[in-house]
C-alpha cells in the first residue's frame, strides 16, 4: 500500500506542477496541509482527549475536546484538571484548520454536581433518527486531587450544543472513564472504557440502542486509558494511550485483541509544539485514509519537564496520517499531513 500511496503522491505533484504552469491554481483532491499545532484552545490553552463528529447543519466537521484550565491562576493541586466544560472546534476545510465555537451547553442535576462539575473525555455518535448521543465522564464536584468518584454520564441532542436527558450509563463500578464507541455490523453499539478500580484496564460494555447497556467486562488486561475503536483495511483497530506512547490493538471480531509490537507517537517529533510523547487519541476514517487526532503536552521537555507550571500545563492537539502495512500501522508524525476528511456516507 505505501508503494501506491507514494506513487500517487508523485503523481500528484507532476499534475500540481503543470496546473501551475497553465496559471491553474494547485490544488489536490487528496485535501489541505494541515496547521502544526493544529488546533489551541483560546480560553485555558488546554486542549485535549478529541474527538470528531460530523454537523449536518453546518455542514462542516466538529471537535469536541476535554479543555483543561491550564492558564488559569491559583488552583491548588489538580483542580485545574478539573471544573473544566467540553471546548467546541469547527473545521470550513476537512480538517486541516480550526477555529473555535465555544463550550457545550451540558444540563446535570445536583446529584451528578449540576453547575459545579467536572466534564472529561466526550464521545459523540449520531443515531439512525438523526439524534446525537454524548458519553461523557463526568466528576460530581471540582477537586484537588484523583480520590473521586467518576462515571460516564449518556446524554442526547438534536443540535450538537444542547444536550439534555443526562443517565448514569451502569458499568463495572464508580471509577470509570474515556468512553469510545462503535456500531458493530450487527447494528448494535459497543462501548469500551477505563475502569481505574481495575488497574485502569480497558473494559467493554454492550447496548442494542444506546439506552440499555450490559457490562461485559475486560476487553484487553492492559493498563492504559483513552481507548479509541474504529473500522478500518477490513479490521477493527483499537488504540489506548499508554503513557509510553499509543498501544494498537488489532481483532478480527471487536472482541478478542492482540497487541502490534510498535507503539505510535512513544517518540517525540520535530514539528512546532509536538516535540513530546502523544496522548488520548480520535481516528476518523475517511474513505481509505485514516486520522490520527492526538494531543500533547508540548511544555514536558528538557529539565523543567516535571514543574508544575502554566507551560507544563498547556495542552493541545496535533493529527497525523496513519499507514497500514501487514496488518501493522505506523505513522510519520513529523510529514506534513494533506487532509480532507468527507462527510459520513
Amino acid at each position: 500500500m505505501l508503494s501506491t500511496f507514494r506513487s500517487y503522491a508523485a503523481l500528484s505533484a507532476v499534475l500540481l506542477a503543470l496546473a501551475g504552469c497553465a496559471g491553474v491554481p494547485a490544488t489536490s483532491p487528496a485535501g489541505a496541509i494541515a496547521a502544526k499545532p493544529l488546533f489551541r484552545d483560546p480560553v485555558y490553552d488546554g486542549a485535549a482527549d478529541p474527538t470528531l463528529v460530523w454537523n449536518p447543519a453546518r455542514g462542516r466537521w466538529w471537535m469536541f475536546y476535554t479543555n483543561r484550565r491550564a492558564t488559569a491562576n491559583g488552583l491548588p493541586g489538580v483542580t485545574w484538571v478539573h471544573g473544566t466544560r467540553i471546548g467546541i472546534a469547527e473545521s470550513p476545510d476537512g480538517g486541516a484548520h480550526w477555529t473555535y465555537v465555544g463550550t457545550a451547553d451540558i444540563e446535570l442535576p445536583p446529584d451528578l454536581g449540576g453547575a459545579r462539575t467536572t466534564h472529561w473525555a466526550p464521545d459523540v455518535v449520531r443515531a439512525d433518527d438523526g439524534t446525537f448521543h454524548m458519553f461523557v465522564t463526568v466528576v460530581p464536584g471540582v477537586f484537588e486531587d484523583w480520590g473521586h468518584p467518576r462515571g460516564i454520564v449518556h446524554l442526547t441532542s438534536t443540535d450538537l450544543r444542547t444536550w439534555r436527558h443526562p443517565a448514569v450509563v451502569p458499568l463495572a463500578n464508580d471509577k470509570v472513564i474515556d468512553p469510545s464507541l462503535a456500531r458493530l455490523p450487527d447494528g448494535t453499539w459497543r462501548m469500551w472504557y477505563n475502569n481505574e478500580r481495575d488497574n485502569k484496564t480497558i473494559y467493554y460494555a454492550d447496548s442494542p440502542d444506546l439506552e440499555h447497556w450490559t457490562d461485559r467486562g475486560i476487553a484487553v488486561a492492559e493498563r492504559g486509558e483513552g481507548p479509541k475503536v474504529f473500522r478500518w483495511h477490513g479490521a477493527w483497530w483499537m488504540i489506548v494511550d499508554l503513557w509510553h506512547g499509543l498501544g494498537v490493538f488489532r481483532s478480527d471480531d471487536a472482541r478478542t485483541w492482540r497487541k502490534q509490537d510498535a507503539t505510535l507517537l512513544e517518540q517525540p517529533g520535530h514539528g512546532l509544539d509536538d516535540g513530546v510523547m502523544g496522548g488520548h487519541a480520535d481516528v476518523v476514517v475517511s474513505g481509505d485514509r485514516a486520522y490520527l487526532f492526538y494531543f500533547v503536552h508540548p511544555g514536558r521537555r528538557g529539565p523543567d519537564a516535571k514543574a508544575d507550571g502554566v507551560e507544563q500545563r498547556r495542552s493541545l492537539i496535533q493529527v497525523t496520517e496513519l499507514i497500514e502495512e501487514g496488518g501493522i500501522i505506523h505513522t510519520d508524525r513529523d510529514a506534513p499531513v494533506r487532509i480532507r476528511l468527507d462527510p459520513p456516507g
